[in-house]
């Protein structure tokens, strides 16, 4: 599946690492389509992700320390060497399936 990389104005202020901005703006959105979008080493400590969608999503090297993914769907998302202390993950993503996908690359599979 080819990633996307929208010219939605929101998921241009991620790829700008402009997250304080980014989290104002979705302040009223319940929830967010980014499904298959490239995250790729990006920073994005602060990120407000609740209700946004992140399946299959590619964060290989981005710093997601401290976010809070548990209200998000990252189901096939791959965290290949991200940066991911002190996130809380969606409680249908075994730790198995996040070391999986931090050392190996594989798509994260909720159970």
């Amino acid at each position: 599946m080819p990633l996307r990389f929208p010219d939605d104005p929101l998921y241009q202020l991620l790829r700008a690492e402009k997250i304080d901005e980014f989290n104002q703006q979705r302040a009223n959105l319940e929830t967010l389509d980014f499904h298959e979008c490239d995250f790729r080493g990006l920073d994005l400590r602060g990120l407000n992700a609740s209700g946004l969608d992140l399946s299959g999503c590619y964060f290989r090297a981005a710093d997601l320390r401290g976010i809070d993914f548990s209200n998000a769907n990252l189901e096939t998302a791959s965290i290949a060497a991200a940066h991911i202390s002190g996130c809380l993950f969606p409680s249908n993503i075994r730790a198995e399936e996040i070391a999986l996908s931090v050392d190996k690359g594989i798509r994260m599979r909720g159970s």
